[in-house]
């Protein structure tokens, strides 16, 4: 898995675990997980942001590389 990958597949785990402890944090009334798991789940967004920077990032690379190769 590349780099950028790891980062969207790290992001989504995040993201669902926060789910969870929010869910959980409002079953039981407990405020501290529930805004855990709102920092869980802004911060896996912002992993799968990363990684999708990471590929466009390549995209640009490889375009700008090919643009200059002799065909």
């Amino acid at each position: 898995m590349s780099d950028a990958g790891q980062d969207r597949a790290r992001g989504r785990w995040d993201e669902t675990k926060g789910k969870v402890k929010e869910a959980v944090g409002d079953a039981t009334d407990d405020d501290s997980m529930e805004r855990e798991g709102r920092k869980d789940q802004v911060r896996g967004k912002g992993e799968q942001a990363k990684g999708h920077v990471k590929d466009a990032a390549e995209n640009v690379k490889e375009g700008v590389k090919g643009a200059f190769d002799d065909d």
